[in-house]
C-alpha cells in the first residue's frame, strides 16, 4: 500500500481534479478529496483510481451533491490497495474516522447484546453479553436491543431453571438465593439439582434458542401429565408455569418465518435527501427483533450508495449472519460480498428476494422504515419550530444549529463532576456529550461558579485548540446554562476572556422552591423572562434541561460505584488485576482475605510466600 498526499496547488474544483488525474495510473486505492482549509470533504474507493478520479471531470452529469463536493475540492489523497476488496475496507474505516461532509455516515454503530451461555463450567451460567464474543461459551442473537434480552433472559429462567449469577458467587454460596425462591433457578450451588439434569436443562435452552420450539414443549407438556398423574400436583403446575413462559418468549417475537433460518432483514426508506434503515435480526427461524438507524446521507446520496455505506460500516464490529436480505441493489455487490464473507469467515450470501416469504420479510421491513421515517421527520419539524421560538425568545439573528446546556453535580463538595450535553434539530446529539471531573484542588467544595468556569475553559480552550478558525459543526450556537445569574456569569467571563463574546449564552432556574413550570430564563444581559406555564417551548427547556440533569447525575452516581467498587487490595504493592482476581475468586471477599492466615493465602495460585507475608501484614500491619 502506498500514501500519496499533496499540498495545496492553487487550483479548485475541476481543474484540481484534472491535474490529479494526470497522476494516477489504474490501481485500485481510496482518495480522498478535501477543501480550502484541508478538511476532508468526501472519501471513496476506486477499482481503477485514474478511471474513476476522471468520471468527476463532468460533475454536472452525476448531480448537484457531486457538482457542490468538486466545487469546494482543492486537494486530494490517494491510498493505492493490492485488491478492490482491500479498498472497500480502508474507504468504510475511512469513513468512520473522519466523517467527511459528503459521505454517507452511520451514526449509531453499537454492537448489540446476545445471550451467553458459559461452557466451561460443569453448571453453566445464562447472561447477557455485548462486545466481542467470548471463545468459552455460546452466543446467540443479535437481539435489537438490552430490554429485549433481558426480557427473554427472564423468561429463560423461568422455563428452564439455569443460574444467572457469577462463578464467584455460585462457588460461596451456602443456601439458596432468591431466584431458587421465586422458581427461576433450579440451586446448583447447593446441590439441589444433579449435574446430569442440569446438563438436560441448558440442552433444552441452547435447542430453544436454536428455534426447536415444539419438542421441548411437548416434552415438557408429557412431563406435565405424568405428574399429574402421578397427583403430583405441584410438580404439574411447576411444568404449567414453565410452558406458559415458553408460550410467552414466543408470542413477543412476531412472526417467526418459516423459510429463513439466519439473516438480517435490511428495508430503506428514502425522502427528502432523509433516510430510514430498518433492520431485522431472524436467527433460528425467530425474530429477534428490530431497530431503526437514520444515517447521515451526505446531502442527497441515493439508495444503492446508502445501502453500501451502511453493510460496510454497521458489519465492521459485528458477526454478520450467513444471509442478508436487501430492499435495494448496492454498488459494489461483489467485494461487498467478499468483505462480509471475510469477517464472517464463510459465505455470506446478498440477496434481493422478488417473491415468496424473503420478499415478504424485506416488504415488512421497507414499511417499517417508511413509518419510522415519517415520526422522524414530524420530529424533526417540530423541532426546527421550537429552535424557532427559542432564537426569537432570546434575540438570535438564526435559528441556531447546535445548542449546547451545561450543569454540575456533586454531593456535599465531593465526586465534583461539571457536564455538556449537545442537542441539534434531529434530537440529542450523544457522541458529542462531555464530561469532566473538575480538577482544581483550590476550589472551595461545592463552588458551582467555580466548576462552571473550569468546564467553561476547559472546552473552550480544547475547542480553540482543534479549531481556531471556527469552521466546523463543533462551535455551538447557543448555550444554556443549568442555573440563575450567578452561574451565567461566570460563563460569560470565560467566553469574553476567550474572545467568544458571539456565541449566545442564558441560564434556565428553578423557582425558589425548584418548582417545575415557574422556571426563569436569564439573559446575558442580565434582563430575563418566564414563559406561561403550557407553552410548548417551556417543555422543550425542561425536557433539554432534564437531560442535561440525566447525566450528570448518571456521570456522578457511576463515579461513586466506581469507587465503591475500589477493594483494599488496590492499594497493596504487587497485586495487579490477576493477583486480584484469584484471590477475590478463591476467598469471595476481601474480609475473607482479611482472614486469611499466610498458608491459607500461599494456596492461591500466583501467590508466593513472599507476597502472602505482604497481604497478610497490609491487613494486620507487622513487619
Amino acid at each position: 500500500m502506498t500514501n500519496e498526499a499533496d499540498h495545496q496547488i492553487g487550483l479548485r474544483g475541476v481543474d484540481c481534479i484534472r491535474h490529479y488525474a494526470k497522476t494516477l495510473d489504474g490501481s485500485p486505492g481510496v482518495y480522498r478529496m478535501l477543501g480550502s482549509k484541508g478538511e476532508v470533504l468526501y472519501v471513496g474507493k476506486a477499482k481503477h483510481l485514474k478511471n474513476r478520479i476522471r468520471n468527476y471531470l463532468n460533475p454536472m452529469a452525476m448531480g448537484g451533491r457531486i457538482e457542490r463536493m468538486v466545487s469546494l475540492t482543492a486537494s486530494m489523497m490517494f491510498l493505492t490497495t493490492k485488491t478492490e476488496t482491500e479498498a472497500l475496507l480502508l474507504e468504510q474505516n475511512l469513513i468512520k474516522q473522519l466523517k467527511p461532509h459528503f459521505n454517507v455516515l452511520l451514526r449509531d454503530d453499537k454492537s448489540f447484546p446476545t445471550i451467553y451461555i458459559s461452557t466451561d463450567h460443569p453448571f453453566p451460567q445464562i447472561r447477557k453479553h455485548r462486545g466481542k464474543r467470548e471463545l468459552n461459551g455460546k452466543h446467540y442473537g443479535p437481539f435489537a436491543s438490552a430490554a429485549a434480552v433481558n426480557r427473554t433472559i427472564n423468561q429463560l429462567q423461568k422455563v428452564f431453571l439455569i443460574r444467572n449469577c457469577s462463578d464467584t458467587i455460585f462457588n460461596n454460596r451456602t443456601r439458596p438465593c432468591l431466584q431458587y425462591q421465586i422458581k427461576r433457578c433450579s440451586a446448583p450451588c447447593v446441590g439441589l439439582i444433579e449435574e446430569e439434569s442440569y446438563a438436560e436443562l441448558v440442552n433444552d435452552a441452547q435447542g430453544f434458542l436454536r428455534g426447536k420450539t415444539s419438542n421441548i414443549q411437548q416434552n415438557l407438556a408429557s412431563k406435565m401429565e405424568l405428574a399429574s398423574k402421578a397427583l403430583e400436583f405441584e410438580k404439574a403446575a411447576a411444568f404449567r408455569d414453565r410452558i406458559q413462559a415458553l408460550t410467552q418468549i414466543q408470542s413477543v417475537q412476531g412472526i417467526n418465518p418459516q423459510t429463513v433460518s439466519e439473516a438480517d432483514v435490511i428495508g430503506l426508506s428514502l425522502e427528502n435527501g432523509k433516510a430510514c434503515v430498518q433492520v431485522f435480526f431472524i436467527r433460528s427461524h425467530q425474530n429477534w427483533g428490530n431497530k431503526s438507524f437514520f444515517p447521515k446521507t451526505g446531502e442527497g446520496a441515493g439508495e444503492a450508495e446508502i445501502l453500501k455505506a451502511f453493510l460496510g460500516q454497521f458489519y465492521s464490529n459485528k458477526h454478520p449472519p450467513r444471509e442478508i436480505l436487501l430492499s435495494h441493489p448496492i454498488e459494489d455487490y461483489d467485494p461487498m460480498v467478499k468483505v462480509l464473507s471475510e469477517l464472517r469467515g464463510a459465505k455470506v450470501k446478498l440477496n434481493i428476494p422478488k417473491r415468496g416469504e424473503r420478499a415478504l420479510l424485506i416488504e415488512n421491513a421497507v414499511r417499517n422504515a417508511r413509518e419510522s421515517l415519517t415520526r422522524k421527520l414530524s420530529e424533526v419539524a417540530s423541532q426546527i419550530l421550537l429552535f424557532k421560538r427559542l432564537a426569537e425568545k432570546v434575540g438570535l439573528d438564526e435559528i441556531p444549529e447546535i445548542i449546547e446546556v451545561y450543569d454540575n453535580s456533586h454531593i456535599q463538595g465531593s465526586y465534583q463532576y461539571g457536564t455538556m450535553i449537545c442537542v441539534g434539530k434531529e434530537g440529542f446529539l450523544k457522541s458529542s456529550y462531555r464530561k469532566y471531573k473538575i480538577r482544581d484542588e483550590q476550589l472551595t467544595p461545592g463552588d458551582d461558579y467555580g466548576m462552571m468556569r473550569e468546564v467553561f475553559t476547559r472546552r473552550f480552550r480544547r475547542l480553540l485548540e482543534e479549531d481556531p478558525e471556527k469552521n466546523s459543526m463543533l462551535w455551538p450556537n447557543l448555550i444554556i446554562v443549568d442555573g440563575g445569574q450567578g452561574q451565567l456569569m461566570a460563563a460569560k467571563e470565560v467566553l469574553e476572556n476567550f474572545g467568544l463574546d458571539e456565541i449566545s449564552l442564558i441560564s434556565v432556574s428553578k423557582g425558589p422552591n425548584r418548582d417545575h413550570d415557574i422556571e426563569t430564563i436569564h439573559l446575558a444581559d442580565s434582563s430575563r423572562f418566564k414563559l406561561e406555564k403550557n407553552d410548548s417551548l417551556l417543555f422543550f427547556i425542561q425536557r433539554i434541561r432534564d437531560e442535561a440533569h440525566r447525566f450528570a447525575i448518571g456521570t456522578h452516581r457511576s463515579a461513586r460505584r466506581k469507587n465503591l467498587r475500589k477493594s483494599s487490595l488496590d492499594s497493596i504493592p504487587g497485586i495487579g488485576a490477576g493477583r486480584k482476581h484469584a484471590l477475590l475468586h478463591h476467598f469471595g471477599s476481601a474480609k475473607e482475605i482479611k482472614n486469611a492466615g499466610i498458608d491459607d493465602l500461599k494456596a492461591v495460585q500466583g501467590i508466593s510466600e513472599s507476597m502472602a507475608r505482604t497481604i497478610h501484614a497490609f491487613y494486620h500491619d507487622t513487619e
